[in-house]
């Protein structure tokens, strides 16, 4: 039993802090995306209250893209700010990440008109390095 425990929650411990590779074309980029994906692995009701209030996404959406389509935390929230960025619909973002999943989310937001190094390139960047602070202050907080 105790060891089965200790699988557990090695397994667990794995899935939670496992970095996923998103394939921005910016290191510091995916590294901003792998934070908040971790961070909304170990907390993902928060995550969908977020992301509801910050996107007017239905709890059907966001189920849907975590369920359905099997995306992480991290790949919803850039599913999020590329249609809010870009000026489309999510749904046109989904079909986008459907079609180009393999070839990362460089790709997916160049489609989109987000070009790298491009003025929406830089509000993209930067918009998740801010989440990611924000994110850093209320856990401070909270101590």
């Amino acid at each position: 039993m105790r060891y089965l425990f200790l699988f557990v929650f090695t397994f667990n411990f794995y899935l939670v802090s496992a970095q996923i590779s998103f394939n921005t074309g910016n290191v510091q980029f995916d590294s901003d995306l792998n934070i908040i994906n971790t961070r909304a692995r170990t907390d993902l009701s928060s995550f969908r209250t977020d992301m509801k209030l910050s996107y007017n996404i239905s709890e059907k959406k966001f189920d849907y893209m975590n369920t359905n389509l099997r995306m992480f935390p991290g790949e919803i929230y850039l599913t999020l700010e590329i249609s809010r960025i870009a000026k489309v619909s999510l749904d046109e973002v989904l079909t986008v990440y459907k079609r180009h999943k393999t070839k990362g989310w460089g790709v997916i937001a160049k489609e989109l008109g987000i070009k790298p190094g491009s003025a929406e390139f830089h509000q993209l960047k930067n918009s998740t390095s801010t989440r990611n602070s924000k994110s850093k202050g209320k856990k401070h907080k909270n101590k």
